[in-house]
């Protein structure tokens, strides 16, 4: 793994850089992330089981009311709109991969309670989301008046409608993703606002363009195997996704000039995080 990028563009009041400093990705940096996130799911399967059936409880039930209301129209776009809420539904599943980095035993209890500081601030970005979900929704609306679809299509009003509709979608889809790549778990482990994490990641982002291509190609792949599973593959999908998305954090930005969060906890080994990027196992 290369060093952390020299350059710091811009410093804030106390000293500190206003965007964290990323590390050069090779291309196939994901995949490693991917192994790591498996080696959590299996150190920990109880948890990011629970986790994955209250994903899918939840997926199955907007999906059979976007069915109800509006049939298949507005349940491909409840569907493809999912890349701006599945950011979010993994928020809390990155205190585990933390404890487990921190040699702890992770637990329900500990999660919830890493969570509540950090809460705030992930309310804020998901807000956030919510607009450029809405943004994205008139868009989508306006898409489907100016190309309307009968009820019964035929293959080339559906293709002209989805060709145009993913175009669309997909600008919408890569902001989210360059601004979530690693903001939510930068906000999970570190005492740092939303603006400085959001424009943090999509710096990263920015500056590894190949590496982030296959880990967003990966994250659509797997997100596609679990929505074709009749959403049953959410339930392994949804927690792997998130504590390799903690690994890629960790071998990406360089998190040393913010504070560690610290939670209060029974065990020893909290809130012995080092301050040191990469060595850092926290991240």
């Amino acid at each position: 793994m290369n060093d952390p990028v020299a350059s710091k563009p811009t410093t804030a009041a106390d000293g500190r850089t206003f965007i964290a400093p990323c590390r050069e990705l090779a291309w196939s940096a994901s995949l490693g992330w991917l192994r790591k996130g498996w080696r959590d799911f299996v150190s920990v399967p109880r948890i990011s089981l629970v986790y994955g059936l209250l994903v899918f409880g939840v997926s199955a039930v907007m999906s059979w009311l976007a069915w109800t209301v509006g049939e298949w129209v507005l349940l491909l776009a409840m569907l493809t709109g999912f890349v701006f809420v599945a950011p979010l539904l993994a928020f809390s599943l990155y205190s585990i991969s933390r404890q487990l980095c921190m040699g702890g035993s992770p637990s329900l209890r500990l999660t919830v309670r890493a969570m509540r500081r950090p809460f705030q601030n992930a309310m804020v970005f998901g807000l956030l989301l919510l607009i450029v979900f809405l943004v994205w929704a008139r868009a989508g609306a306006m898409v489907h008046i100016f190309f309307p679809v009968e009820e019964t299509p035929d293959w080339s009003g559906l293709v002209r409608f989805l060709a145009i509709g993913s175009a669309i979608g997909a600008v919408f889809a890569g902001f989210s993703f360059a601004a979530a790549a690693f903001s939510l778990p930068f906000l999970a482990n570190r005492d740092v606002d939303v603006v400085t994490a959001v424009v943090s990641s999509i710096n990263a982002v920015l500056r590894n363009k190949a590496a982030m291509l296959v880990w967003a190609a990966l994250i659509v792949l797997l997100t596609a195997v679990g929505v074709a599973t009749a959403l049953l593959g959410l339930i392994v999908v949804i927690p792997w996704l998130a504590y390799a998305t903690w690994h890629g954090y960790q071998e990406t930005l360089d998190v040393s000039e913010w504070d560690t969060l610290k939670v209060r906890q029974r065990n020893d080994w909290e809130g012995r995080a080092s301050d040191q990027g990469q060595s850092d196992s926290s991240g």
